[in-house]
């Protein structure tokens, strides 16, 4: 299915939010997750199913001042 991750519009074989970030190689505790502009909890992601033109963000938090 396409949906787009982090802007781009990309092709995966997908269908929950945590079968992408395994399949896109994100650290799984490391990042945060929104599904068409919601947070999805690290927990919920097992169960958070993805359709077709999904908008996906994957984040990462970055260190610094």
């Amino acid at each position: 299915m396409r949906i787009e991750l982090n802007g781009a519009r990309v092709e995966t074989g997908a269908i929950t939010l945590a079968e992408l970030v395994a399949e896109r190689g994100f650290p799984e505790t490391a990042v945060a997750t929104a599904l068409d502009g919601a947070f999805v909890p690290r927990g919920a992601r097992a169960d958070t199913a993805l359709a077709e033109g999904a908008r996906v963000e994957v984040l990462t938090p970055m260190q610094g001042g």
